[in-house]
């Protein structure tokens, strides 16, 4: 690309040539910017040595929650937490509402950041060695991705940070959120520890649907309401249904090549079969409940009126709604009509 546009004799190339050098490529598709170098020198920085992406090596086991007792001990703490909410019956709501913002804040912009870095990893992956070799091939499973693998899972935890709000706002629980959060926890790692190079399909596709989703749960802490609410739901619909048909794919594939190799098949994939049974149950449990919470929400809730009134008064709240603070005394009451007000004077 880079040599067919210093063929090209634009104005704008002539005065400004610099301009080719920001030109993106396969290896360098953002601007012809190395953003990963980038990423390795300022992590470096920030943890003072702590963590340098580039010598990163997941080994189970030494890292923090990559011990199977320690993952359900985390998940076990995050459910009973929820159950332990009882224990504030007594005590008011808590606004928190700059503290929230700070955290879908933080969540959207790592969302954004990890999911940029994955697709500068991706592109040269997929365009270099094809679809098939970036899901099935061990050669997929790179030091660089690891590493954002890792920290997408570490995420996962920060994540649990939604329920506190949640409890501490006494906002009302549904059983799609808390199996949400829990499940997708349990999901990474197993991936993780099964190194299944389709890792990035599901992860990139719900990096992307977070950074739609933690952002307008910043906007509603703010009080703006916008118009694409109900698309965070539908977006989230859509991942799963993408993520199962790679996956099924996937596990197909492998389990021909293994079981009953003179059928028809592309080859093996690598990753555990524990890793494989995770994804597909977890992934597949996912897309029922997000179609049917869809369709209890925005389909059988009647009129927009109906729906607030419920929200308000403690019914099923969509989930998208969960965290936006709802006070009836500050809903607008409509203006009485002229003729109204001229039959409320005559009454005086």
């Amino acid at each position: 690309m880079l040599s067919i546009l210093k063929n090209y004799s634009l104005p704008i190339f002539e005065k400004y040539p610099q301009i080719l050098d920001f030109v993106p490529n396969v290896d360098r598709p953002f601007f012809n910017i190395y953003l990963w170098d980038h990423f390795n020198k300022w992590a470096t920085i920030l943890t003072k040595g702590r963590f340098v992406p580039n010598d990163f090596e997941f080994v189970a086991g030494e890292l923090p929650l990559t011990e199977f007792k320690h993952v359900v001990a985390a998940i076990a703490t995050y459910y009973l937490i929820i159950f332990g909410k009882v224990l504030l019956k007594n005590y008011p709501a808590f606004k928190l509402n700059f503290l929230f913002e700070l955290h879908n804040l933080f969540l959207t912009g790592i969302s954004l950041g990890i999911l940029v870095l994955m697709v500068e990893q991706l592109v040269p992956m997929i365009v270099n060695n094809g679809l098939f070799y970036a899901i099935c091939n061990s050669g997929a499973w790179t030091q660089p991705m690891v590493t954002l693998y890792y920290m997408n899972y570490i995420v996962k935890y920060i994540e649990f940070i939604d329920t506190l709000f949640l409890i501490l706002k006494k906002k009302k629980l549904t059983f799609l959120h808390t199996y949400h959060h829990g499940a997708t926890a349990l999901l990474c790692y197993t991936q993780l520890v099964g190194t299944t190079s389709i890792s990035w399909v599901p992860i990139t596709l719900n990096l992307g649907v977070h950074v739609i989703m933690y952002w307008y749960y910043f906007l509603a802490a703010r009080g703006i309401r916008v118009w694409w609410k109900e698309w965070v739901t539908r977006c989230q619909i859509i991942q799963f249904i993408l993520d199962i048909g790679f996956i099924y794919f996937a596990v197909y594939t492998k389990l021909i090549h293994d079981y009953f190799p003179q059928m028809p098949h592309c080859g093996s994939c690598v990753g555990s079969l524990t890793a494989t049974v995770a994804g597909c149950t977890i992934i597949s449990s996912y897309l029922f409940l997000f179609i049917a919470f869809y369709i209890e929400v925005y389909r059988n809730k009647g009129t927009k009126t109906s729906r607030v009134v419920k929200r308000v008064r403690g019914g099923v709240a969509a989930k998208v709604n969960e965290y936006v603070n709802v006070d009836l005394k500050n809903t607008a009451t409509p203006s009485p009509s002229p003729s109204t007000r001229k039959q409320q004077t005559s009454k005086k």
